[in-house]
């Protein structure tokens, strides 16, 4: 959570203090107000269960996310059953348990607020 600091910050994603890369896909982190803050590309062919769950070593992904799609289309499917498409524009909030990919040619660019601290972290 946001800290009760007194002093403004600024970052940026063109200086992040991390860059994750996974198979079609990388985060950019930067750490902002005692929050991680990240910035995933994930380019045409990129799915979590094939590029993200062997480095996570679970069912499905585990992370909740609070994020804003700014490019692209993500098919989510729930561990439930539920599903829904993310387009540029959209903010979605996932609980874990859950996969996703890249649906068509356009990479999937998404900030998000929430799910990245250990999002495709290497132990």
């Amino acid at each position: 959570m946001l800290s009760d600091q007194k002093k403004a910050e600024l970052k940026s994603f063109g200086k992040p203090d991390e860059v994750r890369t996974f198979p079609k896909g990388k985060v950019e982190l930067v750490k902002i107000g005692g929050a991680m803050i990240g910035r995933a590309t994930l380019e045409p062919g990129w799915k979590w269960s094939t590029s993200v769950q062997p480095l996570a070593k679970t069912k499905s992904c585990e992370a909740p996310h609070f994020q804003y799609h700014v490019s692209g289309t993500m098919k989510v499917v729930m561990d439930d059953g539920s599903q829904f498409d993310c387009k540029a524009g959209n903010v979605s909030l996932l609980p874990v348990g859950h996969d996703a990919w890249v649906v068509g040619n356009e990479p999937v660019v998404i900030v998000d607020f929430q799910g990245m601290l250990d999002y495709a972290k290497t132990k």
